[in-house]
This record gives structure tokens, C-alpha cells and sequence, in this order.
């Protein structure tokens, strides 16, 4: 326990009262002791009451975090104590949120490396029954599908975005922002069913083609690529726009020479995300898209493969004996849950190396 004694501010001594105000601390050992000996009866009170994971789980963290209270609270004060309360059901929060995410991790991982070998990616699934075959034709697939929503989506939900910020102004710029909020939150199935009807006017019922799958996609990465590029957009300082206003520059010149290059890493970011967010899609995929068993890589013309709907059918439809089909679902979860991170990994990438440097 440590003592301290208040200075006097004008004279720069110590006032002749005597001690005014004390600190006393838990050492950081005795707070994890404490924590730990409330976990540790919780753990026994489970075993004596029958033990269950999840219980002996609740039961530690609940008897811990209250005996670390009870002792701050009695050593250090109610306000100390407090914020070590509110320290603790951060952290089970925290760690209650990683237990779903590394359990999927750990369970693709274990399941998906089983085939991810050179034959599952250079290999289709035509003529193949039982084992063998691959995600070759799937993963082609993603991509032109994922190619074709970037060409559609990122010059619509750019330039919208643009308008928004830099003319919109009134009745207009409410109803374009509102739009843009209800249809980030629509179901997917919903853009595929509008992509399908679509299509259907033209075409016939049931057409299924690679475009259709990325208008349907559009649909979805439109606004989240509208409202990230809205957000970078409004980060650029004014003054950059009145310094080029000032200079007689016109005010489309200002926004392709000025606001656009200032905030070309925020918007590069926004873009890759937006990709990374469409890609995973299955259900406007399984009513536009459809699944074949070869190689198709013209999106004009008949269905195409892509990796989430071959996971689903080959999860849901995996013939018999249904292993290998099963085994190659989970691959094709592990390969698309690369390309994500990889999305994820460049977006952050742009973000550091091309934001706009504003040291000497």
C-alpha cells in the first residue's frame, strides 16, 4: 500500500495535514489468482452437479469475474471494480465471439485439405461417378461470373456514389441515398428471382445463363459499393475542391483531377471488399446459373459451374458412395474461403501502399 500526500499548486509544498488521499492496488498476479480460484470453484461446482462443457464454462467465468470484483471492489474502490467488470464481459464477449469463427475454421481446414490436390484443380467433374474429379470448371466459373458483377457494378455504384456526393442536393439525393440503404439490406434470393424474371421476358422460362448470374449479383454489390465509395468520397477535405475552384478549374475537372486520385485507396478498398461480399452468393446463383458437370466459360450461352453451388450439390446430391462427393464440398468451402481472404488481403493491401502520403 502506498501513500501520497497533495502539493500545493502556488507554493509547490506539501500541506502539513497529513496524509489527504491513499492508493492501494491489487497486484497484477493477485488478480489473475483471484479470477482463476473463481474459475476453478466454478469448474468444481460443475463437476459435482454433473459435469457439462458449457456449464463448467459459464460457471468459471461467472464465479471468477465476481471474485475479482468482490476483492477490487473492497481493495481498490467502486470505481476500479467496476471497470475490471466491464473489462471481463468485454473479453467473454470477445472470446465467445472466436469460438463459432475457429471452430469453422478448424473444421474446413480438417475436412477441405483432404482434396485439395493438383487434381481438384485441373480436373472437371465430367464423366467422373465416386472418386476423383474436381472444382476446375467451378472455379473458372466464380470468376468470369465474379468478373462480369465488377464490370456491371463498380462504374454504376462509382459514378452514383460521385453524384451523390458532389451534386446531388434535395429530394433527389434523399431518395437516391434511401434506395441505395433498403437495397443493401434485400435478401439475395430476391436478386436472383428479379435477375430470372428478367430474363425470362426475353428468353423464355427457364433460361439459365452466366450473365444472368452477374446482373443478379449486380443487384446486390451495387449499393455496398455506392455506400463505401460515398463514405471515402466525403473524406476529402473541402478545401482541396475551393484551392482547384479557386484556380478556375471546372468542377468535373476537380472531382477526375483531384477528389478521385486523393481518394483512390479508400475506393479501391471499398471496391475489393464489395467483391469479396458477392462472391460466397449461392442462392441467386442456384436459380440463375444453375450447375453443369463440364467446362463452360461463354456466360451468353447455357448454364456454367460455380463453387458455392458446387459445394451445395455436392453436399446435398452426393450420389453414392456420397464420401468423395462430400469431401469435395468441403474443398470447394476452403478454396472460396481463400479467394475471400485473398480479397480481404489485397483491399488492405491498396488501403496502405496507395493512401495518399501527407508527412514530409
Amino acid at each position: 500500500m502506498t501513500a501520497t500526500r497533495s502539493v500545493d499548486p502556488g507554493t509547490g509544498t506539501r500541506p502539513s495535514g497529513g496524509l489527504v488521499e491513499q492508493h492501494r492496488r491489487l497486484p497484477r498476479s493477485a488478480s489473475a489468482g483471484l479470477f482463476g480460484t473463481g474459475a476453478a470453484v466454478g469448474v468444481l461446482a460443475s463437476v459435482l452437479t454433473g459435469f457439462n462443457v458449457v456449464l463448467a464454462v459459464a460457471y468459471a467465468v461467472v464465479l471468477g469475474t465476481l471474485a475479482l470484483y468482490v476483492a477490487t471492489r473492497s481493495v481498490e474502490g467502486t470505481r476500479k471494480a467496476f471497470d475490471r467488470l466491464v473489462t471481463c464481459v468485454v473479453t467473454t464477449a470477445f472470446a465467445l465471439a472466436m469460438v463459432p469463427l475457429v471452430s469453422l475454421v478448424w473444421t474446413v481446414l480438417s475436412r477441405g485439405l483432404r482434396r485439395l490436390d493438383g487434381e481438384f484443380f485441373n480436373s472437371s467433374m465430367l464423366g467422373v461417378v465416386g472418386e476423383g474429379g474436381g472444382a476446375y470448371h467451378a472455379i473458372l466459373g466464380t470468376l468470369i461470373i465474379t468478373g462480369l458483377t465488377a464490370v456491371i457494378s463498380v462504374p454504376v455504384g462509382l459514378l452514383t456514389a460521385i453524384y451523390v456526393v458532389e451534386y446531388g442536393t434535395g429530394r433527389l439525393k434523399k431518395a437516391i441515398t434511401f434506395l441505395v440503404d433498403v437495397m443493401t439490406g434485400i435478401p439475395s434470393i430476391v436478386a436472383g428471382l428479379f435477375a430470372f424474371a428478367l430474363f425470362a421476358i426475353f428468353y423464355g422460362p427457364g433460361v439459365r445463363l452466366g450473365i444472368m448470374g452477374a446482373v443478379a449479383l449486380s443487384v446486390l454489390m451495387i449499393p455496398v459499393v455506392v455506400r463505401s465509395s460515398e463514405e471515402v468520397l466525403k473524406l476529402v477535405p473541402n478545401e482541396l475542391r475551393e484551392a482547384a475552384y479557386a484556380l478556375g478549374v471546372p468542377k468535373w475537372r476537380t472531382i477526375l483531377k483531384v477528389v478521385i486520385p486523393t481518394a483512390i485507396a479508400g475506393l479501391a478498398t471499398g471496391v475489393t471488399l464489395s467483391v469479396a461480399r458477392v462472391i460466397g452468393e449461392t442462392a441467386p446463383l442456384l436459380i440463375t446459373v444453375g450447375i453443369i458437370n463440364g467446362t463452360n466459360v461463354d456466360p451468353f450461352d447455357g448454364r456454367m459451374a460455380t463453387l458455392p453451388v458446387f459445394a451445395y450439390y455436392q453436399l446435398t446430391q452426393p450420389g453414392f458412395p456420397p464420401e468423395f462427393a462430400i469431401d469435395r464440398a468441403w474443398t470447394a468451402a476452403l478454396v472460396l474461403i481463400i479467394l475471400v481472404m485473398a480479397l480481404n488481403v489485397v483491399g488492405r493491401l491498396i488501403s496502405h501502399f496507395f493512401a495518399p502520403k501527407t508527412g514530409r
